[in-house]
């Protein structure tokens, strides 16, 4: 993996993300409070430092800065991914947060798929509308080009649940995203997509 950096800017946002991965440092500001902290949970479970800084229109909704910056994250993966060699691809992970567990499964593959299945009981967690959780992941995989299948398995607490999905994602990127056979490509063809 290497360091890199997109910003995307359009009437409604204003987005940077830097992948830093020999710097160690996380830094996250959206202007949303609970997905700052789903954020900065993405980055330290997976153990990918990122440097998110997002401005948008808030004064609509959250919609805007959460589905824009999951486009940004994904393209500042795709890029210190880069052709995708000499990882394993592949990753899953089972988490628990409190009565909550959430599953993802994902590939690392040029073939962009979201799978996402939750309920939420309430439309918001702080300033964050429950729903652009599927939003954000949407964007992010299509972006990366990643294949992923999301599930809340149970819970009650909306916040637990995202938290539970988000941290389930984290580790199965952490696992995806480590090294395999140096300069090789995971795939029976010899390439992806």
């Amino acid at each position: 993996m290497q360091t890199a950096t997109v910003t995307r800017t359009s009437k409604e946002t204003e987005i940077t993300v830097t992948i830093l991965p020999e710097d160690g440092s996380t830094q996250i500001s959206t202007g949303i409070g609970f997905f700052d902290h789903m954020l900065t949970a993405l980055s330290v479970h997976s153990g990918i430092p990122m440097q998110i800084h997002a401005k948008g229109d808030l004064h609509v909704d959250a919609h805007h800065t959460v589905e824009d910056t999951g486009i940004v994250l994904g393209q500042a993966l795709a890029a210190a991914l880069g052709d995708k060699s000499g990882i394993l691809r592949y990753g899953s992970a089972y988490i628990p947060m409190d009565e909550s567990l959430a599953f993802c499964a994902l590939d690392i593959c040029n073939r962009p798929f979201l799978v996402f299945d939750a309920e939420f009981t309430n439309a918001m967690i702080g300033t964050y509308d429950s729903c652009l959780t599927e939003e954000f992941l949407r964007a992010f995989a299509v972006q990366a080009g990643i294949t992923l299948h999301v599930r809340v398995l149970y819970g009650k607490n909306d916040h637990h649940k995202t938290e539970a999905a988000y941290k389930a994602l984290a580790h199965a990127l952490r696992i995806a995203v480590s090294p395999g056979t140096a300069g090789e490509v995971f795939s029976t063809k010899g390439r992806l997509g």
